[in-house]
């Protein structure tokens, strides 16, 4: 039964489903909410604080990350105009490129990328709720603590994700507000420490500065919009186009997006050139803090938690509902959460914070820009417009349709996805893995540049005098054909 289409709150019934217009109710200012709301939590925050373990001093951090912040925007933005036309998830849309078979590519790169995301916001979650606590309380601060704190707000998470779509809106809006006020208190609490000199004494990690600004520029500035090519069209595809134009859903987007990135990673960046703790973000963070900031940061550490990571497993429900059909999003979504829990223990005991955070956010990119680039080029030629029907084929478990292609793949976007892959796989620089492809750049990292270029090109190719599916039942109407709403 599909969702009523009033501002009560209750469990979404929509999985990646063609959500019916009459259930279209969100706003280009739902999605502002969402974006910047859900990132400003310590999750997304601790990617701020890598600049200053790379050697990077304060301005180079600065200038690395609101370049590659704003490059990677210029891609990833206009992927919201997808799910915008076609009232269904990112992932799915794919299909129109991919394949009905072939766009599980992109349920897949987006359930990974959420995955450790949502892996990654509560590790760094329990620490502000574990610390902060011990600090003004002395409660025990071990394992057992941030065992149980984890559970807690991986509880919470999935319960925020559950309830879906609504909920997430509602809380991201309170969350924009109440997170941005927390920041710029941050901002007053850690002044008087503040310094632009480097953290570290070393020198640079990559031993110069421009091979160490540019891991900067990919890893923490472009890697942060690249982590919206699949949850974009989770919100954009309730945003009605008989309502808003594209133009107000590509302002809105692309605003929310470079406001939520930067103003929490930059506040990381302030606040760990105030702690100067080059091993522990949060630890520091808790250590350096005065004593009234610690509620605060406590409040960040649990609602922001439950903001950020609860958008991320709605997303993974999202994407796995759309690999196994028969699973719903309700159960999809817990399974997720189950697996996001069992990496935030194994980030806790097992591994090195800063180089696994690293290494994962640098492969995905290489794995995701080729697939972003390649939907963007099917979403130019079709002009905006798709099938709907076509779109769903293998969430019916059927076949055929307009977007059937060979067995339910494209053979030429499948294969130029993989080109794309792995030329970005073999031109990736991290302290884990150094790609063969860094010295022909020089030791630079351009790994997104090369695997979005070789994708992009290797698809306009092997496509080349081959006439686009033809929709039939399309949900939308050609790009630049909506006149602006003041809805």
């Amino acid at each position: 039964m599909a969702e009523h289409s009033d501002s009560s709150i209750g469990i979404e019934q929509h999985g990646v489903d063609t959500i019916p217009d009459q259930d279209r109710t969100g706003r280009p200012r739902d999605v502002v909410n969402i974006l910047i709301g859900s990132n400003l939590c310590l999750g997304v925050v601790i990617f701020g604080w890598l600049p200053a373990t790379f050697g990077l001093s304060f301005w180079e951090s600065v200038t690395a990350q609101v370049a590659g912040t704003l490059a990677g925007c210029l891609l990833v933005a206009p992927l919201a105009l997808v799910s915008f036309r076609t009232a269904t998830n990112l992932s799915t849309s794919s299909g129109a490129q991919f394949g009905v078979r072939g766009r599980l590519l992109g349920s897949g790169i987006g359930l990974l990328l959420s995955l450790g995301y949502a892996a990654l916001t509560v590790w760094t979650g329990g620490a502000a709720v574990v610390g902060p606590l011990e600090r003004l309380f002395g409660t025990p601060g071990g394992d057992g603590a941030y065992a149980l704190g984890y559970v807690v707000l991986a509880i919470g998470s999935v319960l925020v994700a559950i309830y879906g779509y609504k909920l997430l809106a509602k809380m991201s809006a309170f969350l924009a507000v109440i997170m941005t006020a927390l920041m710029l208190a941050g901002v007053v609490a850690f002044a008087p420490k503040f310094s632009t000199a480097p953290v570290l004494d070393d020198g640079y990690l990559l031993g110069d500065f421009w091979t160490t600004w540019l891991l900067v520029f990919v890893a923490v500035g472009i890697s942060g919009p690249i982590a919206f090519i699949t949850l974009l069209g989770d919100y954009t595809r309730y945003v009605s186009p008989r309502r808003y134009s594209q133009k107000r859903v590509l302002v809105a987007s692309t605003g929310g997006m470079i406001a939520g990135v930067l103003i929490a990673q930059l506040f990381g960046t302030f606040t760990s050139f105030a702690a100067r703790d080059a091993d522990d973000y949060v630890g520091g963070l808790v250590a350096a803090a005065p004593s009234w900031f610690l509620v605060l940061l406590l409040i960040n550490g649990l609602f922001g938690t439950f903001g950020n990571a609860g958008v991320l497993l709605y997303s993974m429900g999202l994407d796995l509902d759309a690999i196994v059909p028969k699973v719903s999003r309700v159960q999809a979504t817990t399974v997720a959460s189950i697996v996001s829990t069992g990496l935030v223990f194994a980030g806790y005991f097992l591994w090195d914070a800063a180089d696994a955070v690293t290494a994962f956010v640098l492969l995905m990119t290489a794995a995701g820009t080729p697939w972003a680039v390649i939907t963007l080029i099917g979403f130019r030629r079709s002009g905006g417009v798709y099938d709907a029907d076509a779109l769903q084929v293998l969430n019916r478990r059927s076949r055929g349709g307009a977007y059937w292609f060979t067995h339910g793949f494209s053979i030429p976007a499948v294969v130029s996805w993989a080109l794309g892959t792995v030329v970005g796989l073999l031109s990736v620089d991290t302290t884990i893995w150094h790609g063969p492809l860094i010295e022909v750049t020089g030791g630079i990292d351009m790994s997104p540049l090369l695997a979005g270029l070789t994708g992009g090109i290797s698809y306009v190719l092997l496509t080349r005098g081959q006439r686009s599916a033809s929709p039939v039942g399309e949900v939308s109407v050609p790009v630049g054909a909506l006149n602006e709403s003041t809805g």
